[in-house]
């Protein structure tokens, strides 16, 4: 006879993929039931560390634990590749914005450096305090890019909360500074965006994950080449700089790598993971571009960089659109082959 307290197990147990309940539910079961009398099974319940220890198990069977099915290691898989190739942005990003505005610091004249200058000074330590922390976090960022190549997936989770903060202090700031519609929408997307990476990192990287790597450019080059397009972005469109737009060059260039690995190697055709990742990522730098863009109409600013911003967000909208579609078609013949 089924008891309540064995029903409440099951249900917990509902969390896990079908396939692993297949293989392990009825062990599982015998083993949350052993040494409970059967008398007391009915006033009991299953004890939040253990309905924690199942939430955490059923992450880590759905993100491509050993013995998957192939859509469980390519969701795996997939998340892993956003993690990174978004860490991989934000560190970019990060890093270029900072060492060009100090470039610019150097050489500016002394009442250009007032206005930049009076976010950090003028109110007081503890406020100048907080606001140069908040400017130096976003470099954890390759922090965590350089910890999750060398497979210390712990320190990357930890240091990307912490270098995701100041988006969520931006977010909150705007929310609450009575600034206009599209001004909180960027600053909550920006935001959405790192704290994803974060949850993709946390689900992604468990402690079965393989470790992590790119699969098309070696860490180092990639690296240097997203600073590169950011700072070339920044340079050639200052504004689209300055309102948090410069990963449109960035993914544009990726997807086009991708696309050229892909012609020249069908075993790129054949891993659904990349392209999948890709689309993802796409898809979170088309929103931060259109509430850009967004912000540029409502600035009224030039004809010129309204079209470039225009061009860009098409060509990432298309960019998007193929690879998700060519993630799904490989994802669904190799669902079939297996």
């Amino acid at each position: 006879m089924t008891t309540v307290l064995e029903q409440r197990y099951r249900t917990a147990l509902r969390l896990l993929p079908s396939y692993y309940r297949a293989e392990r539910e009825e062990e599982m079961v015998e083993t949350y039931l052993h040494d409970i009398d059967e008398q007391d099974r009915d006033e009991m319940r299953p004890a939040w560390g253990e309905v924690a220890s199942i939430a955490a198990l059923a992450i880590r069977t759905r993100m491509g634990a050993a013995g998957a099915p192939a859509r469980y290691a390519t969701l795996g898989a997939t998340v892993r590749l956003f993690a990174l190739l978004s860490v991989l942005l934000h560190a970019a990003s990060a890093l270029t914005d900072r060492v060009l505005f100090l470039t610019w610091f150097g050489g500016a004249p002394a009442p250009d450096r007032e206005l930049p200058l009076g976010g950090f000074t003028g109110h007081g330590a503890t406020p100048g305090l907080y606001q140069v922390t908040l400017w130096l976090l976003p470099l954890a960022w390759t922090v965590v890019y350089v910890a999750l190549l060398r497979d210390h997936k712990r320190t990357a989770v930890v240091v990307a909360i912490i270098a995701a903060l100041p988006d969520l202090a931006s977010a909150i700031h705007d929310v609450g500074g009575g600034w206009g519609t599209v001004t909180v929408a960027l600053a909550l997307a920006t935001a959405m965006f790192s704290w994803l990476t974060v949850l993709a990192l946390c689900c992604g990287f468990h402690c079965d994950a393989p470790r992590a790597r790119l699969p098309l450019e070696s860490p180092g080059l990639a690296f240097m080449g997203g600073c590169v397009l950011i700072g070339a972005s920044i340079v050639v469109w200052p504004e689209v700089g300055v309102t948090g737009g410069t990963g449109g060059a960035v993914f544009i260039t990726a997807a086009a790598v991708w696309l050229v690995a892909r012609s020249r190697s069908p075993k790129h055709v054949a891993d659904p993971a990349l392209p999948l990742a890709l689309a993802t990522l796409g898809l979170t730098v088309l929103l931060e571009q259109t509430l850009t863009l967004t912000f540029v109409l409502q600035a009224h600013a030039p004809a010129s960089l309204i079209a470039a911003s225009t061009v860009q967000a098409g060509i990432i909208s298309v960019l998007t659109a193929a690879l998700a579609t060519t993630g799904t078609r490989s994802l669904t013949a190799r669902i079939r082959t297996s």
